[in-house]
C-alpha cells in the first residue's frame, strides 16, 4: 500500500451560484519517500486536493489513508496526533509576525508540549539545515521571501513528519530563489527519505524536483505517471498546454515557414517527411541514433528545430527532423528509432 492513498475523493463547496464540485472522484497513490507533483491551472482543484491529505478539507466522499491510517475515521484528538506526522508549507509562508525566526520554528513543538530544552535541541539543527542560524532572532518583516519560506520549511519539519505537503510554496518567489528552495526540498527528501507532495502550476517546478506527476483539470486527474514519461509522451491536451512553458509542443511559425520551403525544394521523387522525435533517459540520448539511421537506411536527416534539457539529471529532448529518402527506407528508419525508445510522430501537415 502506498504511503498516501486517496480513493474516490469528492469535494463540494458552496459557491455564489450554488454547490461547486471541486474534486470529482480522485484516485491517487504516493509511494514512501517519493516526490509526487500535482500540477494544474488555477481553479483546477489542486489545492483542494492537497488539503484533503491532512483533512484541512474533509471530503464529502472517499478514503484518505496516510501511513496505513484511515484519517476520515479518526476522532478529533486522533486526527491532531496524525497531523503531527504531516508537515505543510504554504505559498504565503503563514509566519507569525510577532515571533522571531526561532520562535516560529518552535511553535508546533510548544503546542505539542515539549520542554524548552527539547525544543532547542530540535530547532537549532533545523535552522542550520535551512541556512538560517544567523537569522534566528530576526522577525519575518526583517527577512526576504526566500528566507521566510525556509522558516516555513523548518517549522514544517519540527515534528519530524513522514510526509511534507507543499502548496504552491515557490509561486511567490523569484526564479533564482525558487531553484534554491527546490534544491533544499530535494536535499530533505534525499537525506530524510521524506515523502513530498508538491502542488504547483509550473512545469519547471515539476521538472526540477518531482519523480511522479499527476495532471489535474476541472477536479479530475487527467494524466499521471513518471515525469520523464509524461514529458515525452503527453496524452492529454491540458498536459501538452502546461508543457509549453518548458518544452513547446508546437513549432514556431518561422521554423514552419523554413520547413515548407525546404520541403518544396527537396527535389527527387520522394517528398521529405517531417518527423517529431522525443527522447528521454540515458539510453536514447547517449546513442548516435541519427547517424546510425543515415548509415543503415540511406536516409538523409536534417535537424530543423529542437532542444535538449534535463530532468533529475537525466536528459530529455525534442527534435524536428526532415527525412529524405525512399518511402520504405523512411518507414524502416522510423521503426528503428521507435525500437530504440524514441517517440516518433510523423507530421502530415505543415
Amino acid at each position: 500500500m502506498g504511503m498516501i492513498q486517496l480513493s474516490d475523493i469528492h469535494q463540494i463547496y458552496d459557491g455564489p451560484s450554488g454547490p461547486v464540485e471541486a474534486l470529482k472522484g480522485i484516485d491517487l497513490k504516493v509511494a514512501p519517500g517519493e516526490v509526487f507533483g500535482v500540477i494544474g491551472r488555477s481553479g483546477a482543484g489542486k489545492s483542494s486536493l492537497v488539503r484533503t491529505i491532512n483533512l484541512l478539507n474533509r471530503p464529502v466522499r472517499g478514503s484518505v489513508r496516510v501511513d496505513g491510517r484511515e484519517l476520515t475515521a479518526l476522532d478529533d484528538a486522533e486526527l491532531r496526533t496524525a497531523r503531527q506526522g504531516i508537515g505543510m508549507i504554504f505559498q504565503h509562508f503563514n509566519l507569525l509576525a510577532s515571533r522571531t525566526v526561532y520562535d516560529n520554528v518552535a511553535l508546533p513543538l510548544e503546542l505539542a508540549g515539549l520542554r524548552p530544552s527539547d525544543i532547542q535541541a530540535r530547532v537549532e539543527p533545523l535552522l542550520e539545515l535551512v541556512g538560517l542560524t544567523g537569522l534566528r532572532d530576526r522577525y519575518p518583516a526583517q527577512i526576504s521571501g526566500g528566507q521566510k519560506q525556509r522558516v516555513g520549511i523548518a517549522r514544517a519539519l519540527a515534528n519530524r513528519p513522514k510526509v511534507l505537503l507543499s502548496d504552491e510554496a515557490t509561486s511567490a518567489l523569484d526564479p533564482e530563489t525558487t531553484r534554491s528552495i527546490l534544491a533544499l526540498l530535494q536535499q530533505i527528501n534525499r537525506e530524510f527519505g521524506l515523502t513530498i507532495v508538491l502542488i504547483t502550476h509550473e512545469m519547471q517546478v515539476i521538472k526540477q524536483l518531482a519523480q511522479q506527476v499527476a495532471v489535474i483539470d476541472h477536479g479530475r486527474i487527467v494524466e499521471q505517471g513518471a515525469v520523464l514519461d509524461v514529458f515525452t509522451r503527453p496524452q492529454h491536451e491540458t498536459t501538452r498546454s502546461l508543457l509549453d512553458d518548458i518544452a513547446p509542443q508546437a513549432l514556431p511559425e518561422s521554423v514552419l515557414a523554413r520547413i515548407r520551403t525546404l520541403m518544396l525544394d527537396g527535389g527527387g521523387s520522394e517528398a521529405p517527411q517531417l518527423l517529431r522525435l522525443a527522447f528521454a533517459g540515458d539510453d536514447a540520448a547517449d546513442q548516435p541514433l541519427l547517424s546510425q539511421v543515415i548509415r543503415r537506411f540511406g536516409v538523409d536527416l536534417s535537424i530543423v528545430h529542437g532542444q535538449v534539457d534535463e530532468i533529475q539529471g537525466r536528459p530529455f529532448g525534442s527534435l524536428a527532423v526532415l527525412a529524405r529518402g525512399a518511402g520504405e527506407s523512411v518507414a524502416a528508419a522510423v521503426a528503428y528509432l521507435r525500437g530504440a525508445g524514441v517517440v516518433v510522430q510523423e507530421v502530415a501537415h505543415v
